[in-house]
């Protein structure tokens, strides 16, 4: 995937060493409208001083700017809290870090990958429920009715029931229906490929929409029962270690 330049160029400016950076959003999806912003998701490294001083560091960065015509979301954690929500039912984070889009990476992020793998619990099913729930709500409210939030629902429930299933993180709608082959998914990411951001479906289909989702629900259900992830990640030690490396090692370069 080629990106456009500023987007490496944010990078390079930012106040922190960065252990990745990812794409997330409609492009790691696979619907992007001609007119989606990027959404960037990282993690970067805060010095020692900055964790043990009077003031605390910045364990959240975000920035939501215009550069040009380029539309730009960008937002990074501090390696620990990062790591903490990784040990947590927390969907978001893994698919920022597994996400295939990369535009920086440092070695030690190849393992974190490694490591995150028995992260991913049974409870992870959470997440996409209340994502999804989260989503149906904002179509069902809005008038007209949007494509977007209506993607967004079958993408999660399809997200956690494959990984239910697998575990394997996949958020890429177009790849996760090669295996669920749901015919009216092709057709909307048709129509939000070809239209801007905020295109729109008309009220004759909402009955049959509302009916997929309550039906993926219930699939997502029958996968958790069904799950043999573990109940809780078992790793928190593989964690810890790779943070206090990542910390040394930044020190030292400084």
């Amino acid at each position: 995937m080629q990106y456009d330049p500023r987007l490496v160029t944010e990078i390079q400016q930012q106040p922190y060493p960065l252990l990745f950076v990812t794409v997330s959003g409609a492009h790691l999806y696979g619907f992007p409208s001609p007119d989606s912003d990027y959404d960037l998701r990282g993690v970067h490294i805060l010095p020692v001083r900055e964790i043990i001083g009077l003031d605390p560091g910045r364990e959240t960065i975000e920035i939501s700017e215009m550069r040009g015509d380029l539309e730009l979301d960008l937002v990074t954690h501090d390696v620990k809290k990062f790591f903490g929500l990784l040990l947590k039912k927390n969907g978001y984070v893994l698919e920022q870090l597994y996400s295939p889009l990369i535009l920086h990476a440092l070695p030690e992020h190849e393992e974190l990958k490694l490591i995150a793998k028995d992260c991913i619990t049974r409870h992870h099913s959470h997440h996409y429920f209340g994502f999804a729930e989260t989503q149906w709500k904002l179509f069902d409210k809005e008038r007209p009715r949007r494509v977007k939030p209506l993607l967004y629902v079958f993408r999660v429930l399809l997200t956690g029931i494959h990984l239910m299933r697998s575990g394997v993180i996949e958020a890429n709608l177009v790849t996760l229906n090669q295996e669920f082959t749901l015919s009216y998914i092709d057709e909307l990411i048709a129509r939000k490929l070809s239209g801007p951001e905020k295109s729109t479906l008309e009220d004759t289909d909402i009955a049959f929409y509302q009916q997929e989702y309550e039906r993926l629900r219930g699939v997502l259900e029958e996968a958790f029962q069904a799950s043999h992830l573990p109940e809780a990640p078992p790793n928190r030690a593989a964690l810890n270690d790779l943070l206090l490396r990542l910390r040394t090692a930044t020190e030292e370069t400084r």
